[in-house]
């Protein structure tokens, strides 16, 4: 957690009996020596000398931090024999103790093993008792958020109005999960992941006071794999010195923590780049048979598309987080040739396949499908353009037409129909009751803007109204197509009519906004404006005799024939529902 100091002089061990690890022997020791937490060094220290000590605090923040070293800091600089100071001496026998975590009156107390109402009521208890040599008595209770809600409750009143000799210091990793009760008891203090320089140096400090060569390279990668925690960056250095006493090269991190070189890294990302798909599985393959972890590989491949996206957006070298900065050329480069948005795709799929890669057996499968998924992905940058064109009318390359657009459907499921004769829609086709609600066809070329000053005639009315259709958004596109007949009852004026039993159709493309929306379109198609009606006509005799025999069926059954109309099916698949009772319709 910081640097060698004459505090905490580094020591090599003469046997395995008397070694102790480096994140012990490198522990800080006053505040000076915490490193990346000057925000909270300052305030406790402001404290202590202000005399504005509070009963109660909160050090929260991820692994490895300094939470735990701040709070027997802060023990040590209270109860110090030479009197309260924010630079404890370290020397007097209290800060020795407190040091080595043995003071009677500095108590450290693991939650999530003494979590229970039984354990807290016993602290109460102890806590009236005044300290027995030094100032305050102090509990440091470490990952707080373990307790129970019994617990809690019990420490409430005891947390308000402690004893005057008491003081509480709460470390945890997840404040979200402490009651508001407590929260709001405590000066809350939340402590910042550390700077990937700043674990840098550390180590470099250690391996020089141990008496070992390292590269510096490979004090970056220890760096930036311990992602901000400065315990985890030492526990690596510590394994790492036992895997290469001699000298350390990035070579030896790389086979220690059993992840990809930068080299072949960026082999494989150019393949990704390049759509190669079988080059990039070979790649992976010829990594995973040097030992890589391959739930590792798609870490990294994630982490270097996350600095390629920040080089995209405009970032500066300074900003990179798993990537040197002799990298940078190359990331502009795949950020270039990818596209933005195909870049963000890419790590999505990346992500999704490392959290699928926690519960499933199958690693290298689930990675080799998320290599094949990118190099298979379209330019997605020109999507932004397209949707821009089909909202203005405006002509779309050729090579969007190679797909069915979304409203395809909507103008092209209808028959043709011939001039001048009666535009019906499934409502008006007995032959055919149980197609596919249907819509006037209409060619491509009329739904083009070529089409936008065709006339509004009774001949035209049906392809005028397909082709307002197909901009239309899906669901009104579908409602829309249910009409039974379209008439022009007066200039610049088009009726639609709906069957009776279609009232949910015409509700729903009457919607003030919907209709707007219609006569927008329509104006754009025929270059005057139109006006839209929408109404309810008479049913035909056969439609009558179905309704009554309709009305003989039994719930279940009208349940079970609702259940197959197109749009209740859409509604189903939409909202993961299905009906449960038919009502008739009302007279209003």
């Amino acid at each position: 957690m910081s640097e060698p100091t004459p505090n905490s002089p580094p020591t090599p061990a003469t046997n395995s009996a008397e070694y102790q690890v480096i994140a012990r022997r490198f522990r800080p020791q006053v505040f000076d020596d915490l490193v990346g937490q000057q925000h909270v060094t300052q305030a406790l220290a402001n404290a202590i000398t202000t005399g504005r000590v509070g009963h109660a605090y909160l050090f929260t923040g991820a692994r490895g931090v300094g939470k735990t070293s701040a709070a027997r800091i802060l023990a040590k600089a209270l109860d110090c024999d030479r009197g309260l100071s924010p630079t404890p001496c370290n020397e007097c026998d209290i800060c020795q103790s407190v040091s080595t975590g043995e003071d009677v009156d500095v108590l450290e107390i693991d939650g999530a093993s003494n979590r229970g109402i039984d354990e807290i009521r016993l602290l109460r208890q102890n806590a009236a008792v005044r300290p027995s040599r030094a100032r305050f008595k102090i509990y440091i209770i470490d990952e707080v958020h373990m307790l129970t809600r019994e617990a809690f409750n019990a420490l409430l009143k005891t947390l308000e109005e402690p004893p005057e000799h008491v003081k509480f210091i709460f470390c945890t990793t997840e404040p979200t999960k402490l009651p508001v009760t407590i929260l709001s008891r405590c000066q809350r203090f939340d402590f910042a992941g550390i700077q990937l320089e700043s674990i840098t140096a550390c180590l470099r400090k250690i391996v020089d006071s141990e008496g070992v060569e390292a590269d510096e390279e490979a004090l970056r990668l220890l760096a930036r794999r311990a992602a901000g925690s400065m315990r985890d960056g030492q526990s690596l250095l510590e394994q790492l010195l036992a895997f290469a006493p001699g000298r350390i090269s990035v070579d030896d991190v790389h086979g220690m923590l059993g992840t990809a070189g930068d080299e072949r890294l960026t082999q494989l990302v150019a393949h990704l780049v390049d759509r190669d798909a079988a080059a990039a599985l070979r790649m992976l393959d010829e990594a995973i048979g040097k030992g890589v972890d391959v739930g590792l590989v798609v870490e990294q491949l994630f982490g270097y598309l996350r600095d390629a996206m920040a080089v995209g957006v405009g970032c500066s070298p300074d900003e990179l987080l798993h990537t040197g900065p002799d990298a940078h050329a190359q990331l502009s480069e795949a950020a270039t040739r990818l596209g933005l948005e195909t870049l963000l795709a890419a790590m999505q799929i990346f992500d999704h396949t490392l959290a699928r890669m926690r519960y499933s057996t199958q690693a290298r499968i689930l990675a080799e499908l998320a290599l094949v998924r990118i190099c298979h992905l379209q330019n997605l940058d020109e999507l932004p353009t397209l949707i821009a064109q089909l909202r203005s009318g405006a002509p779309a390359p050729a090579r969007a037409q190679s797909g069915p657009s979304r409203s395809a459907p909507v103008a092209a499921r209808a028959g043709s129909r011939s001039p001048g004769s009666p535009t019906t829609g499934r409502g008006g086709n007995p032959r055919d009751p149980g197609a596919t609600p249907m819509a006037p066809s209409v060619p491509p070329e009329e739904v083009s803007p070529a089409a936008a000053t065709m006339p509004l005639t009774a001949e035209t009315a049906a392809a005028v109204w397909a082709a307002a259709l197909a901009k239309m958004p899906a669901m009104v596109a579908e409602a829309g197509g249910e009409f039974e007949h379209i008439a022009i009852s007066a200039p610049n004026r088009l009726v639609v009519s709906f069957r009776g039993t279609y009232t949910f159709q015409k509700s729903l493309c009457e919607k003030p906004e919907h209709t707007a929306r219609f006569e927008k379109v329509l104006a754009q198609l025929t270059g005057k404006p139109v006006q839209v009606e929408f109404i309810s006509s008479d049913a035909s005799p056969g439609v009558e005799t179905q309704t009554e025999s309709e009305k003989s069926l039994s719930p279940q059954q009208r349940v079970r024939q609702a259940g197959q109309h197109p749009m209740v099916r859409r509604a189903a698949e939409l909202f993961q529902a299905h009906p449960t009772r038919v009502d008739p319709p009302t007279d209003e």
